[in-house]
Formats: structure tokens, sequence, C-alpha cells
């Protein structure tokens, strides 16, 4: 059986594939890693997205064999040991989650789009989630969660 060499979360791993496999069945079954949902199948919903090389993607759609090589986090790799992720925090403070299920996906991608993007406007970040699916929330907390996220990362950064 081929296997994969990739950095997951900062640790070297090296994993046993089926050519078949996607990474998100990888980080699950073999890594267990289960912060990365599988809620569609189809690529639509957005919740188990992870960075691979800094960008998010859709691990549903990626190949186990297509990350070799690659650096992978997932939502348990974002956090600095028991610090959350600003964008974790700001979900938390602004209640950007209900069930819960997409918020591993929807803060992946979040940070994604901070990443690149600094401070967006509310247009910017809706229309970055459009490959996430929230059925509770009606995304005004997630959106305000974007905002506060936003406005603490660039508070930390002008102070440093």
């Amino acid at each position: 059986m081929p296997h994969v060499t990739m950095e997951v979360n900062g640790k070297a791993v090296k994993v046993d594939v089926a050519p078949s496999a996607l990474l998100v069945e990888v980080l699950r079954r073999d890594l267990a890693l289960t912060g990365t949902h599988v809620g569609c199948d189809t690529s639509q919903c957005g919740a188990c997205v992870v960075h691979m090389n800094g960008a998010s993607v859709k691990s549903c759609t990626v190949l186990a064999m297509q990350a070799n090589g690659a650096k992978i986090v997932t939502i348990e790799g974002l956090s600095q040991g028991t610090n959350m992720h600003p964008v974790q925090a700001a979900f938390k403070e602004a209640h950007g989650l209900q069930c819960g299920f997409c918020t591993p996906g929807m803060v992946m991608s979040s940070a994604d789009l901070l990443a690149r993007n600094p401070n967006p406007s509310e247009t910017e970040i809706r229309s970055w989630l459009k490959g996430n699916i929230c059925r509770c929330t009606g995304y005004h907390n997630i959106v305000k969660a974007i905002q506060i996220a936003a406005d603490t990362m660039s508070k930390k950064a002008a102070a440093e």
C-alpha cells in the first residue's frame, strides 16, 4: 500500500493510504483528528476545511496522495497550546455557533481569510464564507465573530 508523508499540526506523519483515500478520511480515521467534520460528501458544506500549505481546502475533495509532502493544519492545530486562536476566541465570544458542526470549517476558512485580508468588510466576509454552510445560526454572529477576530488581530499586530 502506498504511503503519504506530511506535516500535520507541526508533527511529521507517515500514513499508509489507499490510492482513493481522501484527506479527510486519513485525518479522522488514521490520525484521530476528528475536529475536521464530514458534512455532505459533496464539497458543498465546508465542514471539512483544513489548511494545506497555508491555504484553506475542503479536505473531502483532496486525495490523501495529493497531500504528500504538504503542511496540514486542522482545527486541533490552530490554537497555540492552551491559547485559542483569535478566531476561535471570537467565535466563543460572539456566540458564532449553535450546534457546532460547521464551526471547525468556519473557523479554518475565517482564519485563512484574515491571513489574506486582515480587515475584510462584511460583504467580503460573507462572500468568503459562501463555501461554508451553517444550518443553525443565520450567519449574523459568525460574521460578527470574524470582525471581532480581525480587530483583535490588528490590535495585536500594531502592538508588536
